[in-house]
């Protein structure tokens, strides 16, 4: 193994699995990624480009995404570059030809990180690396026979579930097929996913054989097994071989079946009406409602694939809070380019625009209006990856209760509708009045000119007011308002949360309108208790005194003007 820095290009066009891999290696001081490519065009630039800067020293290559061309290329125009295939491709066929090419390592994709840490020092130190599972024979003592059915089991179930992988991929690439059958085929790629993992965590590559039964008395010569509290062997013809998973097998099952009943439940809400019953102007809500549905679903189903590589790469508890802006930045990236489609154009005149790459420019404005502004994200990727208990007002609820699975079904939904509002800001941004974009995505109550700009409008101000007025009271009254779905809609609930850190930080208007919060709850009451004994005061006055006073003239009067009506009467 190399002492010296390894300066990695990691080529693949997953950036969620780009982001599970350059996560897992960052535990490792030796190897760095210090560049990415989706496409073998990007990478090749990417070689170009670096030649008179920081050397490139391996190679890490999805072999689907460009196939042996790729390889060829790379090994022509760079004959000293070390590449590591890292793929999902397992025909034989085409690894021998990737090694032919001139390829010096592979390793399956869903392997353990340990196994490309392993390969990418080897291939650093100028020596190859071809993975191949190994035969039960080569695990076990040769005095141990070899349960054969385990390896035909496990390598048959997972040509299988990669067979079927495939097919709900083709399945998912169409972009005219109903939502329904989006989200169906899109549940049977997380089922085949989770079935892998399952299969892996099972059925490993090396089996632990633990031996039970009666003795002989042999155990050197024949391989038997000895009883731990008799001191007697056990003979191989009455021991019984079992597979024994790993410790952390129970707990990572528990926490899949966890972040699958939290996950289910945001599913079911997204099939029901998604109506905006906030009283604030969203996004999303210029989407027909088929194309808000689709969006919803894509996100919800990148979230997904973030947890998952996330647990892939091992990521820490303690990494979370620094990498919470990366991963905002990740989901948010993947979930517009599937939403749009990564080479959607757009005809202007003369001009064909790439609405993907237009869209992603703005980056750092969606960061800093959406995504630094969503709460909760660290605590639900610790509580969906660690299993760590969520606060409810003040009190602590573990993993499985059923007020942890509630909140952190809240904290998904809200993370979804601002994720996908940031997907439609940069679109309302760049192309809120192009023709093609309204047909194809607008609702059509908002398709005229003047509905989009006052839609605009009325966005705008929602921001300006969110500054200015309502996240100073929200903070001010440590509460934070979430976006929620429901049966009937999109809601917005309120939970308690400290923000005295965010309150001693306020500064301008925003501090002024929380000292003006303050001074209404200082003087109002003190200001209605004077107004209601003055006001008690002046109905004092005005019924016992001068009511009481006007009342006695008048009996005077009235009485004076019968005394003289009847004097008159007499005296007639």
């Amino acid at each position: 193994m190399s002492n010296s820095l390894t300066h990695i290009l990691l080529i693949d066009d997953d950036p969620i699995f780009r982001l599970g891999l350059r996560t897992a290696l960052e535990r490792f001081p030796d190897l760095q990624v210090i560049a990415e490519a989706d496409s073998a065009a990007t990478a090749l630039d990417i070689l170009g480009r670096r030649q008179n800067q920081e050397n490139v020293d391996l190679v890490i290559l999805e072999l689907q995404l460009a196939g042996l061309s790729l390889c060829q290329q790379l090994k022509t125009d760079y004959p000293n570059l070390p590449i590591l295939l890292l793929t999902t491709q397992s025909d034989p066929t085409q690894i021998a030809l990737a090694q032919e090419a001139g390829v010096s390592g592979y390793c399956p994709k869903g392997c353990a990180i340990s196994l490309i840490v392993r390969a990418i020092r080897q291939l650093s130190s100028g020596q190859s690396f071809w993975e191949t599972l190994p035969t039960l024979s080569q695990a076990m003592p040769s005095s141990v026979p070899s349960p054969h059915w385990h390896h035909k089991l496990r390598s048959y179930g997972l040509q299988q579930i990669e067979e079927a992988l495939v097919q709900v991929k083709q399945q998912l690439q169409y972009t005219n097929i109903p939502n329904l059958d989006r989200l169906f085929w899109k549940g049977r790629y997380r089922e085949l996913l989770a079935a892998r993992w399952l299969v892996n965590q099972l059925l490993p590559a090396q089996v632990i054989v633990v031996a039970r039964g009666g003795g002989d008395g042999e155990t050197a010569r024949r391989g038997d097994k000895e009883d731990r509290k008799t001191g007697k062997a056990i003979p191989i013809s009455q021991q019984q071989s079992q597979l024994v998973p790993s410790p952390a097998s129970t707990s990572q099952l528990s926490r899949m079946s966890q972040t699958s009943t939290s996950f289910n439940g945001t599913l079911t809400k997204l099939q029901s009406g998604l109506t905006n019953l906030t009283g604030v102007v969203l996004e999303i809500d210029i989407l027909q409602t088929d194309k808000k549905r689709d969006l919803l679903g894509i996100v919800f189903g990148k979230v997904e694939e973030i947890i998952e590589a996330l647990r892939f790469s091992q990521v820490t508890l303690e990494q979370l809070p620094e990498k919470r802006s990366l991963i905002l930045q990740d989901l948010w990236q993947v979930s517009v380019i599937d939403f749009f489609g990564k080479y959607y154009t757009l005809q202007l005149g003369n001009r064909e625009l790439e609405v993907v790459d237009i869209l992603l420019s703005d980056a750092a404005a969606v960061k800093g209006d959406i995504l630094d502004k969503i709460p909760f994200v660290v605590e639900l990727l610790a509580h969906e990856l660690f299993e760590t208990p969520l606060i409810i007002d003040n009190v602590s609820y573990p993993a499985q209760t059923p007020e942890a699975l509630a909140r952190s079904e809240i904290l998904l939904q809200n993370l979804i509708v601002h994720i996908a509002n940031g997907v439609i800001s940069p679109l309302l941004n760049h192309f809120a009045d192009i023709e093609t974009i309204k047909q194809s995505f607008y609702n059509k109550q908002l398709i005229s000119s003047r509905d989009i700009a006052r839609f605009r409008n009325n966005l705008s101000w929602r921001y300006r007011k969110f500054q200015l007025l309502d996240e100073p009271e929200a903070i001010f009254e440590s509460r934070y308002y979430l976006f929620v779905l429901r049966d009937t809609g999109i809601k917005r609930t309120a939970i308690y949360a400290p923000r005295t850190q965010e309150l001693e930080e306020l500064q301008g208007i925003s501090l002024v309108v929380s000292i003006a919060y303050e001074l209404r709850d200082a003087i109002a009451p003190r200001l209605r208790a004077t107004v209601a004994w003055a006001g008690r005061g002046v109905v004092y006055l005005l019924t016992q005194v001068i009511g009481r006073g006007i009342g006695l003239i008048v009996r005077g009067v009235i009485q004076g003007v019968g005394s003289a009506w009847q004097d008159t009467r007499f005296g007639k």
